[in-house]
């Protein structure tokens, strides 16, 4: 969720974000997410902004840590894990790198994602709810809570993520954690109706990845799906084009972001390109 779901989020490329992988990761700089732009176009009071996300680990806003690796490398033993020799700016697990300070040595974490710049420019940032019920709760309050605001929800639910990755793709656990997004977003969605903002709300439904077939890995399944009730909608796009169509919607002019978003609003026409985008490189489906 790391890089994707933050191309969803931004608009940008990982390269411009600084979060590469789920264990090359930095702070979002400042500003690029679209909670933060739509408070910027809006002004404080004028809008709420909220992430209410299933997962911990992979959408978190911690701060960055420092830890003496001698302390470190106990950790990774108690766990049953390999511990490398200690050597200035060697990677290790979870984003991690050996710093030696004076004659220490410390692995350094960075901050997560949305830390700091993202999360304090919010009205409301909760993740690690885990169970797609928690999560369509949390939201069906929240909208209750704010239903005379304008306002923009993120709500992330993690069950077929941690399905995929424990039992495969396919597999019945998988299926079961899909219906289970399905049968909570169709709640939320009574929940809009029943407070009288379903006709004047936008929802996009999307994902930041599939999964490999018949595997618990998703190195090879980048393609995803986008379904909406909006109707300028005219084209299908990519993770990218997600971020640009949000702001746009709530009036933002979307050439004057900067820097310019990577992705184009899914209400304009594509490019004409003779060959694919230079992300869609390396893809197994890319010829």
């Amino acid at each position: 969720m790391f890089p994707s779901g933050t191309q969803i989020l931004t608009g940008h490329v990982p390269e411009m974000t600084g979060v590469l992988s789920n264990s090359r990761y930095r702070p979002i700089p400042v500003g690029y997410t679209v909670f933060e732009r739509l408070e910027k176009f809006f002004g404080p009071g004028n809008i709420v902004t909220a992430a209410i996300v299933g997962k911990k680990g992979n959408i978190d806003a911690d701060a960055p840590v420092q830890i003496p690796f001698d302390r470190w490398a106990k950790r990774m033993k108690r766990q049953g894990r390999k511990v490398v020799e200690p050597r200035q700016g060697k990677r290790v697990r979870n984003g991690g790198r050996i710093e030696k300070r004076g004659d220490q040595y410390y692995v350094l974490f960075p901050g997560r994602p949305y830390y700091y710049y993202t999360k304090d420019n919010m009205d409301l940032f909760i993740n690690g709810l885990s169970k797609n019920e928690e999560v369509a709760k949390a939201a069906m309050e929240n909208l209750e809570k704010y239903r005379s605001k304008r306002f923009f929800f993120f709500i992330h639910f993690a069950e077929p993520d941690h399905s995929g990755r424990k039992h495969g793709e396919n597999s019945p656990e998988y299926t079961e954690a899909i219906r289970s997004d399905d049968e909570w977003t169709g709640k939320i969605m009574s929940k809009l109706k029943e407070l009288g903002l379903c006709e004047d709300t936008l929802v996009y439904v999307t994902a930041d990845h599939g999964f490999d077939e018949g595997q618990k890995s998703h190195s090879y399944a980048p393609f995803v799906f986008l379904a909406s009730n909006d109707p300028l909608i005219i084209r299908d796009g990519d993770r990218a084009d997600v971020a640009p169509t949000l702001p746009k919607r709530f009036g933002v002019e979307i050439d004057d972001i900067s820097p310019r978003l990577n992705g184009i609003p899914l209400d304009e026409p594509a490019p004409v390109c003779k060959a694919p985008p230079e992300r869609w490189r390396g893809y197994p489906n890319w010829r």
